[in-house]
């Protein structure tokens, strides 16, 4: 009987680790430095209604935690980024992490850290060790929540959807455009062909890098950092031809350098800092900047304190201050990347913060309207595909 008690014990302990653990990761992974209800000045919170928010980069589909539902933890899900008046989020699948990430140079591509978070959450059989799976998992649980949302979450894939959707959004608030993104091109698994499956999943962004190389070429963590692969080259052709939008965040400089030179389209880098202000491998040069913009590209300027140098609403105010004196206001946008296991100041409810903070850095309120989301709508009404 003993024996039989403490076999239970431990197969009931097993259990309530194993439905535990991923929550404890998470929250652990994505903490906000002050928990809400956040209070910006009267003065902010009226503008930052009249404002169209759009934000470049969300990790939520990682993690055990519904999008639809708020929740206790983390930093973004549907009634927070209603809360925060956000109208367009892009959410990205990440679907591989080296464990050696925490390096943040010259970080060998084993051990993934993702894996064993699949098995925890209990994702299906495929994406235990198939990046293209678990891309098109994310992309599963989108169309899901979209479904269930009764309309509030609306998946924006085509420049239709997103004109549809911005004329609801201008007499109806409570609902959220959702554009889908990949982060990381090793989810192709050496296949160009795969480009499309995503496309017809949903996905109409694409990260070529993450925290290592790949086939495409370098990233700015990676062993060798180097440039685009003529594989590369010709995945580049094909995203333009499907009317997917590159990302070059984390992308190498010598990458940087190369898709700037072959890509026809403009190019995001959706989440990121400026070495100016904080040196660090993945951070833009100004010379980045400049050239990105030159190309008609868009820029998203991170929350987290290695890409903005601080840790406080200000130090992303001064960020963007930088990131548009040095590229012009058109081609700065927001990319937060919320729950993506960096702490920030506040959750997706607190945006009207940034709104007040760029007040106090002296900004128009043309040039905050353009900054906070007009730049990436507009992005998204030039780039975007026409409907099939």
């Amino acid at each position: 009987m003993v024996l039989l008690l403490a076999i239970m014990f431990v197969a009931v302990s097993a259990i309530a680790l194993v439905l535990w653990l991923p929550r404890g990761i998470g929250a652990a992974l994505n903490r906000v430095r002050r928990v809400g209800p956040y209070a910006a000045s009267a003065t902010a919170n009226a503008l930052h209604r009249r404002l169209l928010v759009a934000d470049l980069h969300c990790d939520a589909l990682l993690w055990r935690r519904e999008v639809l539902h708020r929740g206790r933890w983390g930093h973004a899900d549907l009634p927070r980024l209603v809360a925060g008046n956000v109208a367009i989020q892009v959410f990205a699948s990440v679907t591989r992490v080296p464990v050696q990430a925490y390096r943040m140079e010259r970080v060998p591509d084993r051990w993934d850290v993702i894996t064993p978070l699949v098995l925890l959450q209990g994702w299906p059989v495929a994406t235990w060790t198939s990046p293209r799976a678990r891309a098109l998992h994310a992309a599963a649980r989108m169309d899901a929540a979209v479904r269930e949302s009764d309309g509030q979450l609306v998946l924006l894939r085509n420049r239709e959807e997103l004109e549809r959707f911005l004329a609801r959004r201008a007499v109806d608030t409570a609902c959220c455009g959702a554009l889908l993104s990949i982060e990381g091109m090793h989810a192709l698994e050496h296949s160009l062909d795969n480009i499309r499956v995503f496309f017809d999943a949903g996905f109409r962004m694409m990260g070529l890098m993450h925290f290592h190389d790949n086939e495409i070429g370098g990233s700015a963590h990676g062993a060798a950092s180097e440039g685009l692969t003529p594989f590369g080259r010709e995945a580049i052709h094909l995203m333009e031809r499907t009317g997917i939008i590159i990302d070059l965040a984390h992308a190498a400089p010598r990458l940087i350098d190369d898709v700037l030179e072959c890509a026809a389209r403009p190019v995001v880098v959706s989440h990121t800092g400026f070495q100016a202000i904080c040196p660090g491998p993945r951070n833009l040069s100004d010379a980045h900047l400049r050239h990105i913009a030159e190309k008609g590209g868009l820029v998203g300027v991170g929350f987290w304190p290695q890409a903005v140098g601080g840790t406080d609403v200000a130090a992303i105010a001064r960020a963007i201050r930088h990131a548009v004196h040095v590229a012009g206001v058109p081609h700065v946008a927001l990319g937060s990347d919320f729950d993506g296991a960096v702490r920030m100041p506040f959750d997706a409810s607190g945006m009207p913060l940034i709104t007040e903070a760029l007040l106090g850095e002296g900004f128009s309120e043309s040039e905050i309207a353009a900054v906070m989301g007009g730049n990436l709508v507009r992005f998204l009404k030039e780039t975007l595909p026409a409907a099939a």
